[in-house]
């Protein structure tokens, strides 16, 4: 019988993709994303097959609703003799925890292109490497913790500092854009503790990126 995965061991997969109008490049993709090496066990056959598949879905999205408007740009530039505008999407990860049976990463694509400016979307993904399935956040807090409450009370008090240290803006009415953006599913894993995040324009303007918190693994165990 073969023993549970402790952690796991990857490398990076890649593919690149660039499409053209009227042989002039217009889009292209570049995903960077992680395979284990060597995936002889079901879990990292499990994990690969995920990741392979989001590869595929992004490459998709590129074509399907990227392509056109960057086909668009380039048609008009052509048309109107104008400098030849270049759009770039990406997707890359980081692998952020690998230890004790749990494997946690981000992956985040990136849009670009003139009049399209930064486009930032990130998700967090937490693996159990014995059961070969990702991880709930609640999971990671005792029982009738309050968890959700727990982590938008960090997240609100860390706006009020980074707010009055002037190293950071939000929108007007964040507090209660806390509450209503708050996914359970944005999380991953770090050794300092369980980081989560809100989508780019939740609550902040496009400057501050992926607004991104950190909570203690001290005060993710702590009972109420």
């Amino acid at each position: 019988m073969n023993e549970p995965l402790t952690c796991l061991h990857t490398e990076a997969m890649t593919a690149e993709r660039e499409w053209t109008v009227d042989d002039v490049p217009a889009l292209s993709a570049a995903v960077s994303l992680p395979e284990p090496v060597p995936a002889a066990d079901r879990v990292s056959r499990r994990i690969r097959r995920y990741y392979q598949l989001q590869c595929r879905s992004f490459l998709r999205y590129c074509e399907k609703a990227l392509l056109p408007q960057a086909a668009a740009e380039v048609r008009a530039a052509l048309e109107a003799s104008q400098p030849l505008p270049r759009f770039q999407a990406e997707l890359t990860y980081q692998v952020t925890y690998n230890s004790g049976g749990l494997w946690s990463l981000r992956t985040q694509s990136r849009e670009s292109g003139p009049g399209w400016g930064t486009v930032l979307l990130r998700r967090g993904d937490t693996w159990d490497l014995a059961a070969g399935y990702p991880v709930p956040l609640a999971d990671f807090f005792p029982r009738r913790s309050g968890w959700r409450r727990r982590l938008i009370a960090l997240a609100a008090e860390e706006v009020r500092h980074r707010e009055a240290a002037g190293v950071s803006r939000y929108r007007e009415g964040v507090h209660r854009l806390l509450r209503r953006q708050f996914n359970p599913e944005n999380f991953y894993l770090t050794a300092e503790g369980l980081a989560f995040f809100y989508p780019m324009y939740a609550i902040a303007p496009a400057a501050e990126g992926v607004p991104t918190f950190l909570m203690p693994w001290e005060e993710v165990r702590r009972e109420e």
